[in-house]
C-alpha cells in the first residue's frame, strides 16, 4: 500500500490530474476507502474505491488504483486486484518495480501466474521511464531527499512523545536546520548549472527533491527561484501544485493572506490546527483545482480541521490580528 503521511512537513508525492465536476466526491470516497482500509475493513475499502472511480467515469489517480489493487488483495479477491493492478501498469505506467515487488499487501498474488506479467511491465516502464535520466544527479538528489525528509517524519513523533518546548524537539529542529543548509547549498549549484531539470532527467522523486529543498529555504532563496520554478511548470518541468505551495509561503512571508490555503498552523496555546490567513476563501477549491490539489476540506480534515468557509471568513480578522500581536 503506498502510505499517506499525513503531515505538514512530508510531500507526498502523487499524481494529480482534473477530475472535473465530482472531484469533490472522488476525493471524499477515496478518503474514506483510506479509513476502511486502515481498519483492516479490506473489501468495503476495495468496494469504496470502486465507487469513487465510477464517480469519474473511471478515471482515477495511478495511486488510488494502486491502494484498491491492496485492498482487494487484501480482501482475498485476486481476480479484482489484478484487474486493477494492469491499469496501474499499462495505463498508468507505474515504474517503482522495487516497491510493488515487495509490497506485503500484494503477497496473495506472487503464485498467480499473472504476477510475473505484471512485473515485466512495471520492468519496462521503468526502463523506458529511465532511458534518458542523469543517474549521477539522480543519485545525489535522492540522497538529499531522504536527508531532508528524516528529520521531518520524526516531527510528529517528538512532539506527540516529548512535547514542543522539550530538548528533544530542540535537537530535531537544529538537525533539521543544518541539514536544510547543507541541502540548500547542493540543490542551488544543480539549478545553477543546469537548470530546472524536469522528472524526465531526474525522475519525479529528484524533481520534487528541488521544490522541496527551495520550499524549506528562506524567503530570499524562495523569492529568487520562484520565477525559474514558474517558467519549469509552463514547460512541463514542475508540477502546478507544488509551485501552488510555494506562492502560498512566500505569500504568508510577506504577511500576504495564501491563495490556495495549502499552509496550516498550529496554535501554540490550545495545540489545535488552523489554515493560515487565505485569500477569499469562497472560492479557494475553484484555485486548488486548477492546479491539481484536492478539496480543501479533504486536505485540511489530516490535521483534524473542519472546513467551513463562510465561518473562516468570519474569524479571519481575528486570527490575523492574533497571529500579528
Amino acid at each position: 500500500m503506498k502510505k499517506l503521511i499525513l503531515s505538514a512537513f512530508i510531500l507526498f508525492l502523487n499524481v494529480h490530474f482534473s477530475l472535473g465536476q465530482n472531484s469533490k466526491e472522488y476525493h471524499s470516497l477515496i478518503g474514506e476507502a483510506w479509513e476502511l482500509y486502515q481498519s483492516q475493513d479490506y473489501e468495503e475499502s476495495a468496494e469504496t474505491y470502486m465507487e469513487a472511480f465510477s464517480e469519474t467515469d473511471s478515471k482515477a489517480r495511478t495511486t488510488d488504483r494502486y491502494n484498491a489493487a491492496c485492498s482487494w488483495a487484501l480482501a482475498g479477491n485476486v481476480d479484482n486486484s489484478f484487474v486493477q493492478l494492469f491499469k496501474v501498469a499499462e495505463e498508468g505506467n507505474y515504474t517503482n518495480l522495487e516497491h510493488i515487488s515487495t509490497d506485503p499487501d500484494l503477497d496473495i498474488l506472487h503464485s498467480d501466474k499473472r504476477w510475473s506479467n505484471i512485473l515485466e511491465i512495471v520492468k519496462d516502464n521503468k526502463e523506458k521511464a529511465e532511458a534518458n535520466f542523469n543517474k549521477p544527479l539522480v543519485a545525489e538528489l535522492e540522497a538529499i531527499y531522504e536527508s531532508d525528509q528524516a528529520p521531518r517524519r520524526k516531527y510528529s513523533e517528538v512532539l506527540k512523545e516529548h512535547g514542543q518546548d522539550s530538548e528533544e524537539m530542540i535537537a530535531l529542529i537544529q538537525k533539521l536546520q543544518k541539514t536544510d543548509s547543507i541541502n540548500l547549498i547542493k540543490v542551488r549549484k544543480i539549478i545553477d548549472e543546469h537548470g530546472w531539470l524536469g522528472p524526465d532527467i531526474i525522475g519525479k522523486k529528484g524533481n520534487a527533491t528541488l521544490f522541496l529543498v527551495i520550499q524549506h529555504a528562506d524567503l530570499e532563496i524562495q523569492q529568487q527561484y520562484l520565477p525559474l520554478m514558474r517558467e519549469a511548470v509552463e514547460k512541463g518541468d514542475a508540477r502546478a501544485s507544488s509551485l501552488a505551495l510555494l506562492e502560498d509561503r512566500i505569500a504568508l512571508r510577506q504577511g500576504k493572506r495564501q491563495i490556495y490555503g495549502s499552509q496550516v498552523a498550529r496554535d501554540q496555546e490550545t495545540g489545535e490546527y488552523y489554515v493560515s490567513p487565505l485569500k477569499d476563501p469562497e472560492n479557494v477549491n475553484k484555485r486548488r483545482a486548477e492546479v491539481g490539489l484536492p478539496p480543501i476540506e479533504d486536505y485540511v480534515s489530516r490535521w483534524g480541521i473542519e472546513w467551513d468557509a463562510e465561518e473562516y471568513k468570519a474569524e479571519l480578522p481575528e486570527l490575523e490580528a492574533r497571529i500579528n500581536k
